[in-house]
C-alpha cells in the first residue's frame, strides 16, 4: 500500500468508491496469481498433460475474446457497470472453487480444466469491459493515469507476492487445493466492490436500436482513428506471443529445467518485480519522455530481452529467465498505462464499454491462436524452440509503432468527443509544431 500511497499522493486513497475498486482488484489479483501457478502445474503434474493439451488449456482461457468480445461491450454499455463486476466474480469463484472439490473427490479430468477454463474467461471478458468502463466514472479525467497506475501498481504486486505464495502452497498442499486460494479472492472481490456508493443509472435503451448495430458502432468508433489502430495492432502482436509463452513456459521449467513449484513461484515473483517498478514509473516517465513517445519507446527498448528465455539452461536457467522477464513486463506496464488512459480520455461515455470491448476483442482475441501455436510447436520441435520464436515474435512488436504517426509526437491529442477525436488523429502529416500542440493526457 506504500507503493500506491507514494504513486497517486495518497489523494485517490481518500476516494471512497475508489478505494473499494483497487482493494476488490488487490483480492482477486492475489488469488489469480495463486492460481497462474497451480492451474497448468495441476495440467502437467496433475494430470500428465501434453503439451497439445497445455496449449489448449491456455486457449480456453482466452477463446472467450473471440466468442463473446464484441457483444460483450454492446450488453455492457446496456447495464449499469457495478452489477456486472459482482456477478463476474461470482461465476469465476464458483468455477474455480470446483476445481478442488473435484480433485478431493477424484473425479478431475483435463475436460473440466477445459471447462473451468472456458467459463472464467467468458466471466472475465464482462469483468474487464465493465471495469475499463466504471473507473472513468469514478474519476476525473485528469486522474485517469494514476488511477490506471494504482492499478496496475496493485496487480504487479499481486504478481510479485502471489506466484511465491502459490508455489508454497502447492507445494504444501497440493496444485488442486492451492486453487481454493483463487477462489476466495473472486468472492472477496465482490463483497468489497458492494461498497461502491456511485449510482449509475440505468443507460435508456435506444429504441428499434439492434445489437448488431450498437456493436458496429463500438468498431467504427476504434476502427476509423489510427492511433487507436495502430495501438491496437501492436498489442495484438504482444499478446500472441505472450499467450505462445504462457502455453510453454510451465512445460518448459518442469521438464528442461526441472524446477519444482515452489522455485517456480519464485521465478514467476521475481519476473513480476519488473511490472510493478513500470507501474511505479509509468506517469513519471509520461512527464518525461511525453505519452505518445512512451508508448512506442516503452516495446522497444525492453524487447529484445525476450531472447533470455530461450537462452536460460543450466543452473542459471531460472534467473536468467526470470531477468528477461522482468525488463520485458516493465515495457508492458509501462505501454498499457499510458495506452488505457489514452483510450478511456478520448472515448465518449456511452462508447466506453463498446469502445474497451472492440479493442479487447482485437488485442486478446490473438490469445488462443498464440496459444495453440505455442502448444503445437512445443510438441513438434520442443519448449526451447517455442520459446525461440515466441522471442523472435516480441522483436516485431514495436514495428507498427515505429512506422506510425506515433513516432512524430510526443504526447497523445486528446478529445472530448467522437468528431474532435477524428480530427486530433488525422495528424499522420502534422508538423512538429501542431504535433507538440496537442494537450498532455
Amino acid at each position: 500500500m506504500n507503493a500506491i500511497q507514494r504513486l497517486v499522493g495518497g489523494a485517490l486513497l481518500r476516494h471512497h468508491d475508489f478505494r473499494y475498486l483497487l482493494s476488490g482488484a488487490a483480492a482477486s489479483q492475489l488469488g489469480s496469481q495463486v492460481t497462474l501457478v497451480a492451474l497448468p502445474l495441476v495440467a502437467v503434474v496433475g494430470l500428465d498433460a501434453s503439451p497439445l493439451q497445455v496449449g489448449l488449456l491456455t486457449a480456453a482461457e482466452t477463446a472467450a475474446f473471440l466468442l463473446v468480445g464484441l457483444p460483450a461491450g454492446a450488453w455492457v454499455d446496456r447495464m449499469r457497470h457495478l452489477p456486472v463486476l459482482v456477478r463476474a466474480d461470482l461465476v469465476r469463484c464458483l468455477a474455480v472453487g470446483s476445481v478442488p472439490l473435484a480433485a478431493a473427490a477424484g473425479l478431475l479430468t483435463m475436460a473440466q480444466l477445459y471447462l473451468v477454463a472456458l467459463v472464467t474467461g467468458v466471466a472475465t471478458v464482462f469483468f474487464d469491459v465493465a471495469h475499463q468502463s466504471l473507473l472513468p466514472r469514478l474519476l476525473p479525467r485528469e486522474q485517469l493515469v494514476a488511477g490506471n497506475g494504482a492499478l496496475e501498481t496493485v496487480r504487479s504486486s499481486s504478481q510479485v507476492a502471489g506466484p511465491g505464495l502459490g508455489g508454497v502452497l502447492v507445494q504444501l498442499l497440493g496444485a488442486p487445493l492451492a486453487m481454493a486460494a483463487d477462489a476466495l479472492g473472486y468472492l472477496a472481490s465482490a463483497l468489497l466492490l458492494l461498497g461502491v456508493r456511485t449510482e449509475q443509472p440505468r443507460p435508456e435503451p435506444v429504441p428499434g436500436r439492434s445489437l448488431r448495430a450498437d456493436i458496429a458502432e463500438g468498431l467504427s468508433f476504434v476502427l476509423r482513428r489510427p492511433l487507436l489502430r495502430v495501438i491496437a495492432a501492436a498489442t495484438a502482436a504482444s499478446n500472441f506471443f505472450s499467450a505462445l509463452l504462457l502455453a510453454v513456459q510451465t512445460l518448459f521449467w518442469v521438464r528442461v529445467l526441472a524446477l519444482s513449484p515452489a522455485a517456480i513461484g519464485l521465478l514467476l515473483s521475481a519476473s513480476a518485480v519488473g511490472g510493478l517498478a513500470g507501474a511505479l514509473c509509468a506517469g513519471p516517465l509520461a512527464r518525461r519522455f511525453g505519452q505518445a513517445r512512451l508508448i512506442w519507446l516503452s516495446v522497444t527498448v525492453t524487447a529484445p530481452f525476450a531472447l533470455l528465455w530461450p537462452l536460460s539452461a543450466g543452473g542459471a536457467g531460472a534467473p536468467v529467465f526470470a531477468a528477461g522477464s522482468a525488463v520485458v513486463f516493465f515495457g508492458a506496464v509501462v505501454y498499457n498505462v499510458a495506452q488505457v488512459s489514452f483510450r478511456q480520455v478520448i472515448c465518449p461515455p456511452a462508447l466506453l464499454g463498446r469502445m474497451n470491448a472492440t479493442v479487447r476483442f482485437l488485442v486478446w482475441g490473438t490469445l488462443p491462436l498464440g496459444a495453440l501455436a505455442g502448444g503445437t510447436i512445443a510438441t513438434a520441435a520442443g519448449p526451447r524452440a517455442a520459446l525461440w520464436v515466441c522471442a523472435a515474435g516480441f522483436l516485431t512488436v514495436p514495428l507498427p509503432l515505429l512506422l506510425s504517426p506515433l513516432r512524430r509526437l510526443r504526447d497523445l491529442p486528446a478529445a472530448e468527443t467522437g468528431e474532435t477525436t477524428r480530427a486530433a488523429d488525422s495528424t499522420e502529416g502534422a508538423t512538429p509544431r501542431a504535433a507538440d500542440a496537442a494537450s498532455t493526457l
